[in-house]
């Protein structure tokens, strides 16, 4: 099942986004669950939110790969 994961950043964590993002890189890399991903950027050309595509098998598996996700645990997002 391919599930969107989309979410955007707090206001002012850039620095937040940046200082997690090889953790956050090497976590999409290892899981196996992640079809494509990358991050939108505002009117500035700056990271402000990711798109995260999973192949798992439900929506439950796709919250728990989230909750890991080390850019959550950082509480680099607001919605």
């Amino acid at each position: 099942m391919r599930i969107a994961l989309i979410a955007k950043d707090k206001p002012g964590a850039l620095e937040i986004r940046k200082s997690n993002r090889d953790a956050h890189v090497a976590y999409l890399k290892s899981t196996g669950a992640v079809e494509m991903a990358g991050p939108f950027l505002d009117d500035a050309g700056e990271m402000c939110g990711s798109l995260v595509i999973l192949d798992l098998t439900d929506m439950a598996a796709a919250q728990e790969w989230a909750a890991n996700d080390p850019y959550k645990k950082a509480d680099l997002f607001a919605s």
